[in-house]
């Protein structure tokens, strides 16, 4: 029999619980312990799960509820992050997975929500609106650029002839800067400073920023994660000229030949896009393969699944009234809203 257990913030069993993420063939860079520090910082309550047996971690399941009058209540694995659920044996998914409707339930949210990468054999309700895409990368330079489709190959060789350059920062303005700019263009709010800088703290191994630049000026900039011989982009984007100055596609590039090269990473993960969006198709491009998630729900409250994609109509006019804001309002204001967008 299991036993079940709670990881506390500054836990020393977080060491442990670490040690069995960093074993775990399926975990990924979200399941570390320290996320519980980012999503805590944002004010949310953490409900780190994870089983025993003899003492010794068998499972872990990392939850945290986000609660908002807009975007409603919710406890999910795992907020801000792509990829969730628990990690063990089938049974010991399966125990952790009980604790969590039973913890859910106790909290009275309106649903559950663990954002599994793979199928799981549940009674839990699947919905997959989203798609990853991921690649190996190839030995040098040039065998990567090769490896993506002919047309994006072009609109690269076009960029590396270009006056762009990249560097890689240890300070976060340039990337705040220019990444501000981008979701708001989208109608996005934006995170805090703080949020960005708290992850390059408790994750100083993890975390890169590459800035790409054109005589200086800062035009693209994307903070990366590195975990298990892997590379994932997670927040990216470029200033109005980057579609013209084609600054991402370059910047996308110069990430993947340094992730192999001074990384030794051996894959990328192009990180998450809703199925059939201008991002998604924009990732098709490269010649990776869309895989759909199968993000599992439990309704607690709720008589249906949650929607809070940019594509619902309710969102519609929110959206296009935020792409219309000053950039210094958006920074202002996103952060305010941003942290119950988990």
């Amino acid at each position: 029999m299991y036993q079940l257990n709670t990881l506390s913030l500054m836990d020393e069993q977080a060491v442990a619980w670490d040690q069995f993420v960093n074993n775990c063939e399926e975990a990924t860079f979200f399941h570390l312990s320290g996320w519980q520090q980012v999503v805590a910082a944002c004010g949310h309550q953490c409900h780190y799960l994870y089983a025993t047996e003899h003492d010794t971690i068998v499972g872990v399941l990392p939850l945290a509820r986000v609660k908002s009058v807009l975007f409603g209540d919710a406890l999910v694995s795992t907020p801000f992050c792509v990829y969730g659920g628990a990690l063990g044996a089938p049974q010991v998914k399966r125990f952790l997975e009980q604790a969590a409707i039973e913890l859910a339930t106790s909290l009275n949210v309106h649903h559950l929500e663990l954002r599994y990468k793979t199928v799981q054999q549940n009674s839990f309700t699947t919905r997959s609106q989203h798609a990853y895409f991921a690649c190996s990368l190839a030995d040098d330079a040039e065998q990567i650029l090769a490896s993506i489709k002919k047309k994006q190959r072009a609109v690269i060789r076009h960029a590396l002839n270009s006056t762009l350059t990249y560097t890689l920062d240890s300070d976060s303005r340039d990337f705040y800067q220019t990444y501000s700019e981008s979701v708001r263009n989208l109608g996005t709010p934006v995170f805090s400073k703080a949020f960005f800088n708290k992850i390059s703290e408790v994750f100083p191994h993890h975390c890169e920023i590459l800035t790409v630049r054109q005589q200086h000026k800062a035009v693209s900039s994307v903070m990366s994660f590195y975990f298990k011989n892997e590379v994932l982009p997670y927040y990216g984007g470029g200033i109005s000229d980057a579609k013209s100055l084609k600054s991402n596609d370059y910047m996308y590039y110069q990430l993947m030949c340094h992730a192999r090269l001074n990384k030794a990473c051996t894959s990328y993960d192009f990180g998450r896009s809703k199925v059939d969006s201008g991002a998604y198709q924009y990732k098709k491009h490269w010649g990776m393969t869309a895989v759909e998630l199968p993000y599992q729900y439990y309704l607690v409250k709720a008589e249906s699944l949650p929607n809070l994609s940019p594509d619902n109509p309710r969102y519609q006019l929110f959206i296009k009234l935020w792409q219309h804001l000053p950039l210094a309002a958006s920074q202002w204001l996103g952060p305010k809203l941003s942290r119950y967008l988990g």
